[in-house]
């Protein structure tokens, strides 16, 4: 995905660039205490969401869990994908948001759309969640509907698509995936759609609220 605006390039802002910090952190302090061999020492097994009836739910699980990453595959392997994109995603929409409404309120956005994502996925989950996603959905929201004509290239589509209509396509994604889910699906799409709705919810009330035209 490439942003495509006036000013292709922003200064990071302070919440954002802490925010990047704190993931990036848990991440690495992740792939180091997930490698023991004892599942009671994995840092994941102690910071994700675990779903609500599985005996092992705690009610800070549903902060700690937007903060922690994917760390291994199934193979062994270190996975990058998941906090490199959600890492991208936070810098792109979360630069400009904080800009428009300030650090306090950009936190409190993107933490209310991290928590909404997190209450519908330990309801519907069957499985440990981690990710950043949720909340990066409710920006990606936020985005849509202060800056709808901002262009991007989204690969592999040959042309820029307006900030519009890409949260509409990522919308079908994400409910197409949860309503017919594959068998190796791993993806928290109703959490990604709750960050959604939650985002889209609390922009429009700001914004009558402020009575104020965002362009």
């Amino acid at each position: 995905m490439a942003y495509n605006s006036g000013n292709s390039y922003q200064r990071i802002t302070p919440i954002v660039l802490n925010l990047i910090i704190i993931n990036v952190l848990v991440w690495l302090a992740q792939v180091v205490m997930d490698k023991s061999d004892s599942y009671s020492f994995w840092l994941t097994s102690k910071i994700g969401l675990f779903p609500l009836d599985s005996g092992e739910f705690k009610p800070y699980q549903l902060v700690t869990y937007m903060f922690a990453h994917s760390s291994y595959s199934i193979t062994g392997n270190v996975v990058f994908f998941h906090i490199l994109f959600n890492m991208y995603a936070l810098w792109m929409f979360g630069t400009a948001l904080e800009r428009v409404w300030g650090p306090k309120r950009f936190l409190i956005f993107y933490l209310a759309c991290g928590l909404a994502a997190g209450i519908t996925q330990m309801f519907v989950a069957d499985s440990i969640t981690v990710g950043a996603s949720g909340a990066v959905m409710g920006l990606l929201a936020g985005f849509a509907y202060l800056f709808p004509n901002t262009e991007f290239f989204l690969f592999p589509v040959p042309f820029p698509i307006k900030a519009k209509f890409m949260v509409g396509i990522y919308a079908a994604i994400d409910l197409f995936g949860g309503l017919h889910p594959g068998k190796a699906d791993n993806v928290a799409h109703y959490a990604h759609l709750s960050g959604l709705v939650m985002g889209f919810i609390i922009v429009i009330i700001w914004n009558k609220t402020n009575k104020k035209t965002f362009y």
